[in-house]
């Protein structure tokens, strides 16, 4: 049986981060649980400290119900090195659909992205094969991929 699981992604600012995110996937900024106004009213009910409450978002959810969570942690140390997790943002159709119209799909998406904040590192191209991409980051450097 299949487990059910949040991604969680490090962060300084987890409110710039939910709403880059939520806009990049087509998520939306998580609903507060039942019986509370706000998240940090959740958070202190479990008991979080006051002093790791952050202002604004930290959480986004697929308003379809069919992927993952994603929380936005905040922890005092910047990013260093590069990620040994990514995501891959699926934007250039189907394999069967001719690889310019692909390219052209992908490109599409990493401008729209990058109009959001995120940065565009390079295409991901070799030659001869029947594949494109565009290396990225979202706004605090965090790498990612449009495919």
């Amino acid at each position: 049986m299949p487990v059910r699981f949040q991604f969680v992604i490090d962060c300084a600012d987890p409110d710039r981060l939910a709403r880059f995110w939520a806009a990049a996937l087509g998520y939306e900024l998580a609903p507060v649980p039942d019986g509370f106004a706000t998240w940090n009213d959740f958070y202190r009910e479990l008991g979080v400290p006051e002093e790791e409450l952050v202002d604004g978002a930290d959480r986004i959810s697929d308003p379809e119900g069919h992927g993952p969570s994603i929380w936005f942690h905040v922890v005092p140390d910047a990013k260093v090195v590069k990620n040994r997790l990514h995501l891959d943002i699926h934007a250039s159709g189907e394999r069967t659909d001719p690889i310019e119209t692909r390219r052209k799909r992908v490109d599409a998406e990493a401008s729209r992205l990058a109009g959001l904040g995120a940065t565009i590192t390079g295409a991901l191209s070799e030659e001869g094969l029947d594949h494109y991409a565009v290396g990225m980051k979202d706004p605090e450097g965090n790498e990612f991929d449009i495919n």
